[in-house]
């Protein structure tokens, strides 16, 4: 599954806006910080693959 890359839009206590950034659309996931790599804040950029997330 993926590559699919994203970019952490909001913060929001426990969870983040992703914004998926290798497509048109402006839709928005919400994920739990629990599933990222430590170190994601606002603005990061992610990569999601094979069920993972890591930082770009």
């Amino acid at each position: 599954m993926g590559p699919y890359e994203y970019t952490v839009i909001r913060i929001d206590g426990d969870y983040a806006h992703l914004l998926r950034t290798d497509t048109p659309t402006q839709d928005t996931i919400l994920v739990a910080m629990a599933l990222l790599p430590d170190g994601t804040d606002e603005g990061s950029k992610l990569l999601w693959e094979n069920l993972e997330y890591t930082l770009i």
